[in-house]
């Protein structure tokens, strides 16, 4: 048996490896297609490289039985992230090519939707496979703000960081980390600013439309969050008495034990 679950984590490991693979192969073709640029370059193998020993060493701690379905989907979704990443990085030194970008990106963005599908028919849901979808997602919003902060100013970013800023300060007030309610709306506004990104970086529609677009991305994504930390402020205010409470009423509980312990 342990020598099967070695053979298994072997090709676990390999699904990565053949990823980081492709992945280069994509920046290879990317690069002969447009000419990319050592920033391009460097940026698109570093993603690569940070991917690989990223979810090698989540496959690691927590030893899945296979890679699975939906997790092949969301590798797919991250090589072209990775793709979308050197091209962005790229643009510093040279005019992106738009089409080239929005086709990944929009690609990225429509299997969004497949990789749960498929987690659930299948019945692989995981927590390793929920977190994987979250960080694509959260990257290449991340990356698309860049982008469109080139445009419309560096505020953009506050769309593509304020995730990454609520994770930041989940770690100096651990209220933070409690577990949110299902929301549509959550899902929605989520969905809302990789699209809302790409129609802005676009260049479909002029100045004053992006920047509508992208104001109401952010605007909606404020909303969520701020709705978010108001309820998990509020639900710590309630768990703490409760859990004082809960503490009261044991103590009388333990030091019977230790009078009948000292009679005995």
């Amino acid at each position: 048996m342990a020598l099967n679950n070695t053979y298994e984590a072997r090709l676990v490991q390999q699904e990565t490896a053949v990823g980081a693979g492709v992945q280069i192969l994509l920046l290879a073709l990317l690069g002969s297609a447009i000419g990319m640029g050592p920033a391009g370059w460097l940026t698109g193998l570093a993603f690569a490289i940070a991917t690989w020993a990223v979810l090698s060493r989540a496959l690691h701690r927590t030893r899945p039985r296979s890679f699975g379905p939906a997790n092949r989907v969301t590798l797919g979704r991250a090589i072209l992230v990775g793709g979308v990443t050197a091209l962005v990085a790229d643009s510093f030194e040279s005019s992106p090519p738009v089409t080239l970008l929005v086709g990944l990106t929009a690609v990225a963005l429509i299997l969004d939707g497949v990789d749960g599908k498929v987690a659930r028919r299948t019945g692989t849901s995981t927590a390793l496979g929920a977190r994987f979808d979250m960080e694509v997602d959260a990257f290449l919003i991340l990356v698309l703000s860049v982008y469109v902060s080139m445009q419309l100013g560096p505020w953009v970013l506050l769309i593509g960081g304020m995730r990454y800023a609520f994770v930041a300060a989940a770690k100096a007030a651990p209220w933070l980390n409690a577990q949110l309610p299902h929301s549509m709306a959550r899902k929605t506004v989520a969905a809302m600013q990789g699209v809302c990104l790409l129609l802005a970086g676009s260049d479909l529609l002029p100045y004053l439309a992006n920047l509508g677009v992208v104001l109401l991305a952010l605007g909606s994504l404020l909303w969520s969050f701020g709705r978010d930390v108001v309820w998990l402020w509020c639900n710590s205010r309630v768990a703490a008495p409760e859990a004082a409470q809960a503490e009261h009423v044991q103590l009388p509980v333990e030091e019977l034990e230790m009078l009948e312990l000292a009679v005995r």
